[in-house]
């Protein structure tokens, strides 16, 4: 992606652009539609279509679209050329309505405005982590986290922590053999990667590595630079760290080896410390995970703030909606839409979670209270159809991945749904294998790595570092460095262990390259789905469809072994 702003051609990131939805409002009997493609979005409460930040869609050259800012009463801050997307900056009242009569615009968006977030929103990967009760619960019993596996002689100390690598057969008794995904690039679209873990540094390319975001001090708390925009090697969220580590934790004697140890990560943020995903960011991170032919990105998220995106008043089955709202939806959709397509044409597979809500994606209609989540308490309860979609999970080219427990049942968070799934994977299940020891027991969920500081700030280790209960583990290498590993549970774990996969994938079947392996996502989707192992859908459930491809499973669990294994000649 070509992007104008100096800092972001200097590797500091895109200014932060944050699609807010409009105070609801019920629309007039007679609201349509009517160019929607051109009518302003989402305008903020207290002076819809004034100043602030916004994101728009453009015809024609950039002049073009500066001139019609400009008369608008803005300025353009930065400009991504391959998607014909702009951030803008307003500084009069009226400014959306001037801008969207002008031919050069196509589309425009509210961002974030300083005084509409509110101090204190939870964060937003908040039911991914052990909750306070759960931790008590575990410390009273005196129960342990691990469930011990066979782990080889030359496995990572916590090796018999790691249920889900064994499920996978992604070891060094497994998939490891055959390849560890050397030569193979994946980006990690997240809240960012702390490549001072000593897990994750021999692997993170921080050359290549970038950050869309800039903190909003409302929601992400105190910036903790001067600028706001972290630097490409921290993660003060956690959550893209935990990614990371499922993906590609190295095989160097400490703590755990990931899916495929010897890939390359390449940190490209989109996420703000507290979890959201917003528009311009995501759409900028993958236009660059394109430009610089990542092989493989991992998204577990969805793009804020609406959980599902319509495209039409018909798709409300119950609820109300503006008509700037459905814009906005309807926006969101479009770029995202372009930015998948886009990443595909040039070569990346694209992995992502299918998401928590426990909701069968396959049925008519979707019950949605969560949107818009953004800034706290604007969501009210709405049901939609199944044409309004969850980005970039329902994305096209996307490999949509359910969760499952260390006992490969589904886990009851995870979304489901015949067609909706291609495939599951591990993903943790605290409360999976009930009537045993295991039950509701952190060896349940997915261990991976973790920012210390972050960790601290959970109370999950002490101030010297040292895990307070079983929820945490540390691991030191022979010269005393340490890292901080947590357990957490979600579709957001189960989605990693697919992108891992397909690196391996990349690596065993691939067209070797000077700087790597080179194969095309629609090859590696094929191989994946072909060889993961089905799994029939258990009795008296919603799950529909046979072993070979159903709601829960998809074409099945993914299975690294027979992934990378020689491909049958036709």
């Amino acid at each position: 992606m070509t992007i104008t702003r100096a800092l972001a051609a200097a590797g500091c990131g895109a200014l932060a652009l944050v699609a807010v939805g409009a105070t609801p409002a019920a629309p007039p009997a007679d609201a349509t539609l009517a160019g929607v493609e051109r009518a302003q979005a989402a305008a903020g409460p207290a002076d819809p279509g004034g100043p602030g930040e916004y994101v728009l869609t453009y015809d024609g050259s950039v002049d073009d679209l500066r001139r019609a800012v400009v008369e608008s009463g803005g300025t353009v801050e930065d400009v991504n050329h391959d998607l014909n997307l702009a951030l803008v900056h307003a500084t009069t009242p009226g400014f959306t309505e001037r801008v969207v009569a002008n031919s050069a615009v196509t589309g425009v968006a509210r961002n974030h405005s300083v005084g509409t977030a509110r101090p204190g929103q939870p964060h937003r990967f908040v039911d991914e982590r052990p909750s306070a009760a759960d931790r008590a619960a575990v410390r009273e019993r005196g129960t342990g986290a691990v469930l011990p596996l066979q782990a080889a002689e030359s496995a990572e100390p916590l090796a018999d922590r790691q249920w889900d690598m064994g499920m996978i057969g992604a070891d060094a008794e497994g998939a490891h053999r055959t390849a560890t995904g050397r030569g193979v690039r994946v980006g990690i679209i997240d809240t960012g990667v702390d490549a001072s873990h000593p897990d994750l540094a021999p692997n993170v390319d921080l050359a290549a590595s970038r950050n869309f975001t800039t903190d909003i001090p409302e929601v992400d708390g105190p910036c903790e630079v001067p600028s706001c925009v972290d630097p490409v090697d921290v993660d003060d969220g956690g959550h893209g760290t935990h990614v990371a580590g499922i993906v590609a934790a190295a095989r160097n004697g400490v703590g755990i080896a990931g899916v495929a140890p010897d890939a390359t990560i390449v940190n490209v943020r989109a996420g703000q410390d507290s979890g959201y995903f917003f528009l311009y960011e995501t759409v900028a991170a993958l236009t660059y995970a394109a430009d610089i032919r990542l092989d493989v990105v991992n998204m577990s998220f969805y793009v804020d703030p609406w959980l599902y995106n319509c495209s039409s008043r018909g798709d409300y089955l119950r609820g109300t909606v503006s008509d700037e709202e459905l814009a906005q939806q309807r926006l969101t959709r479009r770029l995202v839409t372009r930015a998948l397509e886009y990443a595909h044409a040039r070569g990346v597979t694209l992995v992502a979670a299918a998401g928590n809500s426990a909701t069968d994606l396959a049925a008519p209609e979707r019950l949605d209270d969560s949107s818009p989540d953004y800034p706290e308490g604007t969501s009210r309860s709405r049901t939609v159809s199944r044409d309004c979609l969850d980005l970039p999970a329902e994305g096209p080219h996307v490999i949509s991945v359910s969760s499952v427990g260390p006992s490969e049942a589904k886990a009851d968070y995870s979304n489901f749904g015949l067609g909706a799934v291609e495939l599951a994977a591990p993903g943790g299940h605290f409360r999976d294998l009930a009537g045993t020891p295991r039950h509701q027991t952190p060896g349940n969920m997915v261990l991976s790595a973790y920012p210390l500081d972050v960790a601290r700030a959970e109370g999950l280790v002490d101030a010297e570092g040292q895990p307070v209960d079983d929820f945490a583990a540390r691991s030191c290498d022979a010269a005393g460095a340490c890292g901080v590993y947590t357990y957490l549970q979600g579709t957001s774990m189960a989605a990693p262990h697919v992108a891992g996969v397909a690196a391996l994938v990349i690596e065993a079947h691939g067209q070797e390259r000077r700087d790597g392996y080179a194969l095309a996502p629609d090859t590696v989707a094929e191989i994946l789905a072909r060889t993961a192992r089905d799994h029939a859908c258990p009795a008296d459930t919603a799950c529909q469809g046979p072993p070979a491809a159903n709601g829960f499973y998809g074409e099945g669990i993914v299975d690294a072994g027979a992934a990378v294994a020689p491909l049958p000649t036709r």
